[in-house]
């Protein structure tokens, strides 16, 4: 077969469809249909891609399929590749949300979407509960825990820039009661 855009197109829309589990498993769809049934590229140069694939962020199936896509025809190659392994991912979000949007006005639907909404509620405060008994155990943790709270509270200081004051008041507090041990 030859290696057009639309064959690649086919063949990565093909591995798309049977994509189910994540990238772990495209390797042996991949191997199946491009080293076995159409001596495209050989195992070799399929597995040196999907390891490129799985060490760049990102998804690995479509990682892979660009590196396989561009060894197969170039640019081109690559654009068929990653088009025909996320058109079925596409077309099945699509059809899903056009379900889910009916699905999700139905009031039943909207009681349980409150009650897992207290229940996330419950977890927070459990995972604070938690955390406060861990990290408040002296008054500077609670002066500090004060601060933080109430600049967050206001909101006009980002909230990375108050984790980085935090941070680096609890460095130089530990500085300051090292001295003070050490003396």
């Amino acid at each position: 077969m030859e290696k057009s855009f639309y064959n690649i197109y086919k063949t990565f829309f093909k591995v798309g469809t049977l994509l189910l589990g994540g990238g772990y498993v495209i390797l042996p769809l991949l191997t199946s249909e491009l080293v076995d049934k159409k001596k495209w590229i050989t195992a070799d140069e399929l597995c040196e891609f999907y390891a490129l694939g799985a060490s760049l962020p990102g998804i690995i199936a479509a990682n892979t399929a660009i590196f396989t896509g561009r060894k197969l025809l170039g640019r081109t190659g690559a654009i068929a590749a990653i088009t025909g392994i996320i058109t079925p991912a596409f077309l099945a979000i699509v059809l899903l949300a056009s379900i889910l949007s009916e699905i999700v006005n139905k009031p039943t639907v909207q009681h349980i979407f409150w009650g897992v909404g207290i229940g996330v509620i419950v977890l927070l405060f459990l995972a604070v509960k938690e955390m406060w008994q861990k990290c408040v155990t002296d008054k500077f943790a609670l002066c500090v825990y004060f601060v933080a709270l109430t600049l967050a509270l206001w909101g006009k200081i980002p909230l990375a820039l108050i984790i980085i004051f935090s941070l680096i008041s609890g460095i130089i507090y530990q500085k300051y009661e090292n001295r003070k041990e050490k003396k």
